[in-house]
């Protein structure tokens, strides 16, 4: 995790937990005057457009006081949905046994994007399984990860 997305979540997670939400993850793209901050919220009972609305609000306030972002910026809560983004090791862990894509920051044996079924963690490392081969992919390498949704 970057420096600035360590001080993003240390700045918004206490306010986020207090309105009584479980902070998913968070992702800032910067590019150049147009950047971007998304937030994923959780819940045990779903997460609404009001409760998305409270947490911007929220979360507006703390951004605003402690200004980590230079320039402008949107400001995006929602939540992490069906084809959820993983972010965490014990994420990956709790997905385990689910279809996943993943894309690398960094290539790894020449690839940058797998899709597989996913078999937890092993240290520091994502356990894949595409097809007969099995992957152990850094998690520092992942750029993005999301589980594909089963209907």
């Amino acid at each position: 995790m970057s420096a600035k997305l360590k001080l993003l979540q240390e700045l918004i997670e206490p306010g986020v937990e207090a309105l009584g939400y479980q902070l998913w993850g968070l992702e800032f793209a910067s590019q150049g005057q147009n950047s971007t901050l998304r937030i994923y919220i959780d819940s045990e009972n779903g997460v609404t457009v009001d409760d998305c609305a409270k947490v911007s609000h929220q979360v507006s306030g703390v951004l605003d006081v402690e200004d980590p972002i230079s320039g402008h910026y949107t400001l995006e809560v929602s939540s992490p949905g069906m084809d959820r983004p993983l972010f965490t090791p014990e994420q990956f862990q709790a997905y385990a046994g689910h279809q996943v894509q993943l894309r690398l920051r960094i290539p790894y044996e020449g690839k940058r994007k797998f899709k597989g079924v996913l078999n937890g963690m092993e240290n520091d490392d994502v356990l894949l399984v595409v097809g007969d081969e099995e992957y152990l992919l850094p998690i520092d390498y992942i750029d993005r990860a999301n589980v594909i949704p089963r209907f």
